[in-house]
């Protein structure tokens, strides 16, 4: 297997944390995005959607998206079990997974890709050039907000985001989302004792380090 990985972006980082849990050893090359290498002809030979993460599976298959790389990844691995085992779990893991996607992943690509001067010309990723629209990063700062909120309820009354119990694919993609809302200068807010201890317990694992 190869896995294309971007050492300083989001959701390369879910794939990263996802194959550490799963104690994988996975051939990797770094495709840097501040240096354009995504939209070099060699990696769009790979992946002409021109987006990272990106696992190429032993079978050649190419996997260009976090959902397909989990999936993926749990099959040939199932433990430790990080998408559910029965089919009550494994739709609350997808549920919550989808839910950290739309409003909080999307909430900050909304307000950094439109409200950052970097990203002029930038503000959807892949091969095509989008221009920003300044009122999409207001209301990404708003969605951001109302995401830690929605969090700190959640995990008022369960310690991991979807399953009681244990660490899934859902408490990655949040972990990574919560952390990286610090390029829109969002943090989780100090009152939320909830999201503060869920979040402190996964980054003492080494896949939040990887």
């Amino acid at each position: 297997m190869i896995f294309y990985d971007c050492a300083t972006a989001p959701n390369p980082r879910r794939a990263r944390m996802f194959i550490v849990e799963k104690g994988l050893d996975i051939e990797t090359r770094e495709i840097s995005i501040a240096k354009g290498d995504q939209l070099n002809p060699d990696f769009l030979a790979v992946n002409p959607r021109g987006t990272v993460p990106v696992l190429v599976t032993e079978e050649g298959t190419v996997l260009a998206e976090n959902l397909g790389i989990a999936a993926y990844l749990e099959a040939i691995q199932p433990e430790p079990n990080l998408m559910g085992r029965t089919p009550d779990e494994k739709g609350l893991v997808l549920m919550w997974n989808a839910i950290a996607e739309t409003q909080g992943g999307m909430a900050v690509a909304e307000a950094l890709r439109n409200g950052n001067p970097h990203m002029k010309g930038r503000a959807i990723p892949g091969t095509t050039n989008f221009e920003q629209i300044p009122e999409l990063a207001e209301r990404g700062l708003v969605r951001i907000d109302l995401f830690f909120e929605m969090l700190e309820k959640r995990l008022a009354e369960s310690d991991w985001v979807a399953l009681p119990d244990r660490l899934t694919l859902a408490d990655i993609s949040t972990f990574v989302f919560v952390q990286f809302a610090k390029v829109t200068k969002k943090r989780i807010p100090e009152g939320n004792t909830a999201t503060w201890t869920w979040h402190d317990r996964i980054a003492e694992r080494p896949s939040a380090q990887a």
